[in-house]
């Protein structure tokens, strides 16, 4: 499948987050189970989500000491996911030990590393101590993670240009913050539209409420394709 759609299952419970999946279709988008989801309904639901044929980015941004990280992560290598994270600012142990766990497996996750959360503004980073923009913290970071051996980063789409720049052929992109044109930003403060997002080369989008929040979600997805066609 080829899609570059990944859609956030982001509910509080499995029920509305496979009625939601029913309504989708794996030919068009792959799915994600992210903290809250997960906590709740566990590796039961990934299993479910993958036997209706969809591709699952567990979204669980592990960031702890290496030994730790790599245990959870050959878990859920071991688990048949498609892709999975961990916070870059955990370092470069942790994000080597992070690379040679998945490794181990025979078909391994793509293994991304997570640089600024698109919820983090400049003014954010400062509160913090970090003298850093947003855009350089991503960018270090992002090198970092490259140098490590992960395939990618999660980043905004507003900094997709400048990594292509700096960061090898084929290093993935995985951006949320992805609102079809017209819809609220909600709590991203780093947004763009889909079109723009593969434009400004990004290799996957997580789009959330313009889908999930839909009357039809389906027809929605098929609207996020739509605009990427056009």
């Amino acid at each position: 499948m080829s899609s570059p759609i990944v859609v956030a299952l982001d509910f509080p419970q499995e029920a509305p987050a496979l009625a939601l999946a029913q309504r989708l279709s794996p030919e068009l988008c792959r799915l994600k189970v992210g903290k809250e989801l997960f906590t709740r309904a566990g590796p039961a639901l990934v299993e479910k989500l993958q036997a209706q044929g969809f591709d699952v980015f567990l979204d669980l941004k592990f960031h702890d000491i290496p030994n730790t990280v790599a245990g959870a992560l050959r878990a859920a290598a071991e688990l048949g996911v498609w892709m999975v994270n961990v916070h870059a600012s955990g370092g470069r142990r942790m994000l080597e030990a992070a690379a040679e766990a998945v490794q181990a497996v025979s078909q391994p996750p793509l293994l991304i590393g997570v640089t600024v959360l698109t919820s983090m503004s400049d003014a954010d980073l400062a509160e913090l101590g970090y003298r850093e923009t947003a855009a350089q913290r991503v960018l270090r970071l992002a090198a970092l993670t490259e140098d490590c051996g992960l395939d990618g980063v999660v980043c905004s789409a507003l900094e997709t240009a400048s990594l292509r720049a700096a960061l090898r052929p084929g290093f993935c992109l995985v951006t949320p913050g992805i609102r079809l044109a017209g819809d609220a930003a909600g709590d991203q403060r780093r947004v763009v539209t889909p079109a723009d997002a593969l434009a400004n080369g990004s290799d996957y989008l997580v789009i959330g409420r313009s889908i999930t929040g839909a009357a039809d979600p389906l027809a929605a997805l098929q609207r996020v394709h739509a605009e990427i066609a056009s």
